[in-house]
């Protein structure tokens, strides 16, 4: 009998979506461990993509290696940087419910520079470090203050600083060839006190996608210091696939 009851949750558990997260610039796939947890206990499979952050090319081809590795339906959920390329890649086929966390979502023939113009630079923008190949990192003070500043975990910030993927600067000028979320539904958590994307932009890319929309008094970093409330909004993303 107990092995018929594990056959039935295994069951139950392959009939839910596969998770996979982009992370977005000046991190890596660890940035998204605590939602993971979360994600985990609730029986989800889940996948971060390590993006390389060389080109949006390179970073699209990353993720569709995942998905292309996956059985079944996938939520596929973008951070900052992380939605120029869910934007993209979310046109598989197995993508079938999209998830953007404080993210970009350009229209087809749109980049980061595009969708920023009339608007006033995020102050974290002041605290980035280019490198002799036009690599951005942004500072320990960027980090602490102006992307992460609701953390009030200094191991935290200082794992972040030491852990981040620089970024090819040029990357925020290239455009998307496709917009996924045009044909696929999709779901926007907009973080109100983020000071690396504007609220007002991820508020007006929101409702132009016509996205159900999350709002959080949360920094850049919402998945880090709201983790619970970014894996109840991607769970209840899921439960629609």
């Amino acid at each position: 009998m107990q092995n018929h009851q594990h056959t039935d949750t295994q069951a139950a558990s392959n009939h839910k979506p596969t998770i996979v997260l982009v992370h977005g610039a000046f991190a890596d796939g660890s940035t998204w461990n605590q939602v993971l947890k979360l994600l985990h206990a609730e029986g989800f499979n889940t996948i971060a993509v390590q993006n390389p952050l060389s080109s949006l090319d390179d970073d699209v081809i990353a993720a569709q290696r995942v998905l292309n590795r996956v059985e079944g339906p996938v939520v596929l959920v973008g951070h900052s940087w992380g939605g120029m390329v869910i934007t993209e890649a979310g046109q598989h086929e197995s993508v079938k419910y999209l998830v953007y966390v404080a993210a970009f979502a350009p229209a087809v023939g749109e980049s980061i520079v595009d969708l920023g113009q009339g608007l006033p630079t995020p102050s974290g923008f002041a605290h980035l470090v280019s490198d002799q190949d036009g690599f951005l990192t942004l500072s320990l003070e960027g980090i602490e203050q102006h992307l992460a500043q609701d953390l009030n975990d200094s191991v935290q910030t200082q794992l972040m600083y030491a852990t981040q993927t620089p970024i090819r600067a040029r990357n925020f000028e290239e455009k998307v060839n496709a917009a996924a979320w045009k044909v696929k539904p999709s779901t926007y958590i907009i973080s109100e006190d983020d000071y690396m994307l504007q609220p007002e932009l991820q508020k007006k890319m929101a409702e132009r996608m016509s996205a159900n929309i999350t709002t959080l008094k949360a920094s850049h970093v919402p998945h880090l210091s709201q983790a619970a409330e970014v894996a109840k909004v991607i769970i209840e993303a899921a439960s629609k696939v």
